[in-house]
């Protein structure tokens, strides 16, 4: 079995506890992580694009960050109103023209707009998202996606799979893929969204990973435990998810992307960061 040598990514949320951006980037790298996801742009910060852009640039050269990734917001145009989805597809080709200037864009984790069942509670997943979406919703994604991938064919960009949006798991995102067909576009595995689905509804990890297939260009990784109604997160170690398995089965398809890890629980987080990457590099120590 082929040694996995993946890249490993730190989600920005690990450090989103009031840090600035430049003690964020300098831990990263006195921590040992290859690279962050940033934010497309910040919440709560008054700034322009390139205001934002030429700070983090400013940083990651400052401290020798190897990789610049970038999240959400993505665009949304899960709506019929087209004025709003040519503004939505105009401001992320301004975001992808001004990032390039300033990074070796590699892999970007993408979004298309979140859809909801007004008649489902919601943590009943399975009822939103893909579950809920229309023909519509699905051409509009796609149509938007290929006019983006013409634009930045140099980027890869990578659908999380995430309650709420039509790339929710591991099939429907394989389906928006598949629509657009163009090989920068592919996914984000993060099978730690779709363990929070109805028990029987989403593909087990082996399957998710196998109808991913040459299309999965990313993964973030993160864990938790059942609850009810809610799951209750934890360390990447200690929840439902073993990612041991996880990176046995990456192996096994020949795996070449990057490996996000991220923090989406209460506490100290630049603590759980530490604890996260040991746990990570542990287990591909010894693949």
């Amino acid at each position: 079995m082929k040694k996995l040598n993946s890249p490993l990514i730190m989600h920005i949320n690990y450090f989103e506890q009031g840090q600035s951006l430049e003690y964020t980037v300098r831990r990263a790298v006195e921590l040992g992580f290859d690279g962050v996801e940033f934010r497309r742009r910040r919440t709560g910060v008054e700034e322009s694009v390139c205001e934002y852009l030429d700070e983090l640039k400013r940083c990651t050269d400052l401290y020798g960050l190897r990789y610049v990734l970038f999240g959400g917001p993505g665009i949304n145009v899960m709506t019929q109103d087209q004025d709003v989805i040519r503004r939505e597809i105009d401001d992320y080709k301004n975001f992808l023209t001004e990032a390039d200037k300033r990074f070796a864009l590699s892999c970007i984790n993408f979004m298309t707009g979140s859809i909801r069942c007004p008649d489902a509670a919601g943590y009943e997943y399975e009822r939103h998202g893909s579950g809920y979406a229309e023909d519509w919703h699905w051409e509009n994604a796609a149509k938007a996606c290929q006019e983006i991938a013409a634009f930045a064919p140099q980027v890869k960009f990578a659908f999380e799979t995430h309650m709420n949006y039509l790339h929710d798991l591991a099939d429907s995102t394989r389906k928006l893929v598949d629509m657009i067909d163009r090989a920068n576009f592919g996914i984000n595995l993060d099978y730690g969204n779709s363990v929070y689905f109805a028990k029987g509804t989403y593909p087990a990890l082996d399957k998710s990973i196998e109808i991913c297939g040459d299309k999965l260009f990313y993964t973030h990784m993160k864990n938790s435990v059942p609850g009810s109604p809610r799951r209750t997160p934890t360390a990447l170690s200690q929840g439902e998810i073993n990612h041991r398995i996880y990176v046995n089965k990456l192996c096994e398809i020949g795996f070449t992307g990057m490996i996000g890890i991220e923090a989406p629980r209460q506490g100290d987080r630049e603590y759980f960061a530490e604890e996260d990457l040991a746990y990570i590099r542990s287990v591909l120590q010894v693949h």
